[in-house]
Formats: structure tokens, sequence, C-alpha cells
């Protein structure tokens, strides 16, 4: 029996111990997806097991020897176990719960002022409408999980009317996201129909005048389907350079299987054309992922990673789609969580000044909207300023939105940040005034002809290998 004692408790001590990262770490956005569901286990199992030493150590008598002195003294340590994992997992749960009631309780024009700069997913929609009701965001990201199971009138019934909410509330409308770049990445397919990625088309017509004819019905019907629920920007296209790196541990970017050619004047004609006749749909193209993945290895979805490479080597290859077609201003650009190491070797691009505002705004005089990729990302969680920190250098380098698209919750945590920031007067006003006008000029923006952003129109590239 005593043997039996000591293996139970010590399979206590050994659960316990294999959960504690779980308990600190249970709020990351790679665990969005059953995040309550840790919750509830994390409080449940540690609760039980505390009752059952408590109960065991208060029945016990007291031990005859060492053997059972040490059974004794081991459940002493579950118990200290179990409190520590209940501790941590309260803890955090309260420090969420404040800062989420801080925010939904701010200043209604501060929230205003600072949500101009968020575009948010969703996952329970009563978190949604509080959100949208306090003014606390720009928009809304749509994902696969927001569209199952639904048709395209329920989801443009349902768009229409938040947008109709943004009315009564005098403000822009809201801008209506989502990842629909073709092949693997159509986040809206079901029910939007399922189309091919623009690489597809890229391999099978080698014909200039060919392949510009198929890329404009492909973005016209495109963009017409997103249109038809309420979409109002996609996510593409990917305008990184297919340069054939392959990381078997890569299971998220996979840059060489979504980007459009080798050749950047290929991506560059092709990434055009689609951007102009998606925004002659109503839809605005994002052009993505600035300064280019496709030398990355890492995954930034789940780690730190790094672009190596000089400038001078992207200036002639990789930037080549980015200059000249973020000279209309037309286009949104996605800014990467890659730290380019030869301007910030510290921080990702997302949020770096060196990158966002000396290369970007006061180097290249680009004046279109900056929005960054989705925070939740491993690159920014991990880093040393969080996606709270994070938060305030991007916006303070002049990026005009912030996604927070796969874990909602992490909205919480930045608005709060934002609002402090705010209030000590770390956020630089002049960079959110001229932020909020671009973003202003970008909910006017005209339709215009597919010729105005095509590489003719944006003048003649020399490019080479």
């Amino acid at each position: 029996m005593r043997y039996f004692n000591l293996t139970f408790v010590l399979a206590r001590i050994a659960l316990l111990a294999a959960i504690i990262p779980l308990a600190i770490g249970w709020r990351t956005p790679l665990l969005a997806g059953w995040r309550y569901t840790a919750l509830a286990a994390l409080i449940v199992v540690p609760l039980l097991l505390i009752a059952l030493d408590v109960l065991l150590i208060r029945r016990g008598r007291a031990p005859q020897d060492v053997f059972a002195r040490a059974t004794r003294a081991l459940s002493f340590v579950a118990l200290a176990l179990g409190v520590a994992v209940f501790g941590s997992t309260a803890a955090i749960e309260l420090q969420f719960q404040y800062k989420r009631h801080t925010v939904l309780n701010a200043d209604t024009a501060q929230l205003e002022k600072l949500g101009a700069h968020l575009l948010v997913g969703y996952r329970q929609e009563a978190t949604l409408l509080a959100m949208l009701d306090r003014r606390g965001i720009a928009g809304i990201f749509l994902s696969s999980h927001n569209v199952a199971g639904k048709s395209i009138e329920a989801l443009r019934e349902r768009i229409d009317a938040l947008q109709s909410i943004r009315r009564e509330q005098k403000l822009n409308p809201l801008w209506i996201a989502t990842d629909q770049e073709g092949g693997p990445v159509s986040r809206m397919s079901p029910p939007l129909p399922r189309m091919p990625a623009l690489a597809e088309i890229v391999r099978l017509h080698s014909d200039p005048a060919e392949r510009s004819l198929e890329v404009h019905q492909y973005a016209e019907r495109q963009g017409r389907a997103l249109k038809s629920i309420g979409i109002n920007v996609n996510f593409g296209p990917v305008v990184d350079i297919d340069h054939g790196l392959v990381n078997p541990e890569d299971r998220l970017t996979r840059i060489s299987s979504r980007a459009i050619s080798t050749d950047p004047a290929v991506v560059t004609e092709v990434a055009g054309l689609y951007c102009a006749t998606l925004l002659m749909t109503g839809v605005h193209c994002t052009l993505k992922h600035f300064p280019g993945l496709g030398r990355v290895y890492g995954d930034t979805h789940m780690v730190t990673a790094n672009l190596a490479a000089s400038a001078d080597e992207l200036e002639v290859s990789d930037w080549l789609p980015f200059r000249r077609l973020m000279a209309a201003n037309a286009a949104f650009t996605m800014l990467s969580h890659a730290r380019f190491t030869a301007l910030d070797p510290n921080h990702p691009v997302s949020f770096s000044e060196p990158v966002v505002k000396d290369l970007l705004r006061d180097g290249w005089k680009h004046d279109g909207v900056l929005v960054t990729d989705d925070f939740g990302m491993g690159a920014v969680t991990l880093s040393r300023q969080g996606v709270a920190g994070g938060a305030v250098a991007a916006l303070n380098a002049g990026v005009d939105l912030i996604l927070v698209s796969y874990d909602p919750d992490q909205y919480f945590y930045i608005m709060h940040e934002l609002l402090r920031a705010d209030r000590d007067g770390r956020l630089r006003a002049d960079a959110l005034e001229v932020s909020k006008r671009r973003l202003r000029e970008a909910a006017a923006s005209r339709v215009i002809s597919p010729a105005a952003l095509s590489p003719a129109a944006l003048g003649r590239v020399q490019f080479r290998n």
C-alpha cells in the first residue's frame, strides 16, 4: 500500500509540474482556439488535487518511518504545486479581466481616437459588438471560422448591419478585411468559390498578353465576390520574391509556395494589374510582406526571424515590386514581423522606427496606408516589447493600422497600453494626426482604371538578376 501511495503522490507532482508552463502561458495567442477549455482544466484539475492533498494530509497518521515521512512531505509538495498552478491561472485571468473592464469603460472619445488604428478579428460576436459600441476599432478581420456554414446573403446582411451601426455613430465605414490570396490561403472559401493562387496563373500563362487578360479576369471575379459579402480590403497579393527557400519547420508562412514568381518584373506586372482591377470593384489590395519574406528562413508566426540581406541587395530584387506599386499610394502595404538586421536588428519591422519612419516615410516618401501583420504572431509576442509595447512603437513610427486577427483578446492588452501611453504623452500626436489623414483619404479612394497601377504607368523598371 505504501508503494501505491508514493506512486500516486509522485504522479500528482509530475502532472502539476507538467502543466505549470501552461498555467503561465495559457493566454498566449497560439492557444486562442481552445483557451477557455484550457482555463477550465487549469482551474478544475488543481482544485481537485488541492482538495485531495488537503484531505490526505489531514487524515494521514503521524508517519512512523522514513518512507512514510517522505510520502507525506511529497504530499505537501504536490499541494504547493497545485496552489501555484491555480494561483498563476487565476492571477493571469484577473489581470486580463481588469484590463478588459478598463478598456470597455474608458472615455469614448479616447477609444475612438486610438481605435481608429486597430483592425481586429473576433471569435465571440458579443465582444465584437462591445468594441464597436465603444467606437474602439477601425475595422474587422474575417477568417474562416467567422463564415463557416453561412451563406453569402447572410454574411452580407450581417456586415451591412455592422456598417449601419457605424453610420449611426457618424464614423467612417469599417474596414472589412480578409486573407483571400487564392490557393491554400482562401479564408472566405466557402462560401465564396475557391480560386487558384496568382502563381498558378503565372505558371500556366507565359505569354504576357494572355497572362494579363487572365489576371484581370481573375481579379475582377475575386473582387466582385469579396464585395458581395461587404469586404473592402483583401490582404493580397503576396509580392515577396520566391527565392526557393524552404524550411521544413515552417508550417504557416511558406512563402515559396505563395509567391507569384521568382522574377521581380513578373511580380510587379501581375500584382499591379491585380491591385488596379481589384480597386475597380471597390476592394483595396494589400502588398505583403514588406521588406520581403522570400529570403527569411524562420516562421514569424512562431519565432523571431531575421532578414539578413543588405538594402543594396533588396533594392535590385525584392523591393522592386514594393517600390513601384507602393508609389501609387492606392494599395495598402503589410509590414512583416521579420527583423531587418541591416537597419534594426532589435525590433520586428512592424514596429521598427528605422524601417517605418526613416526608410519608408522619410526616405521613400511613402504616404500610403501601412498595416502590420497579425500582432498575435510569435515574433511580436516573444519580443521584448510584446504586443502592448510594440503597438505604441508602431503608431509612433508611422504605422496606420495594427492587425489583431487570430487572437482578439490581444486587443485589450494593446488598447489598455495605448490608453496609458496617450495619457502619459508617450504617443506622438503628430504621427496619429497624419495617420488619420491617410486613412481618411484611403476610405475616400476613387475607383481607378487598371492602367493607373500598371508597370508602364508607374515608370519603366530596369530589372536585374
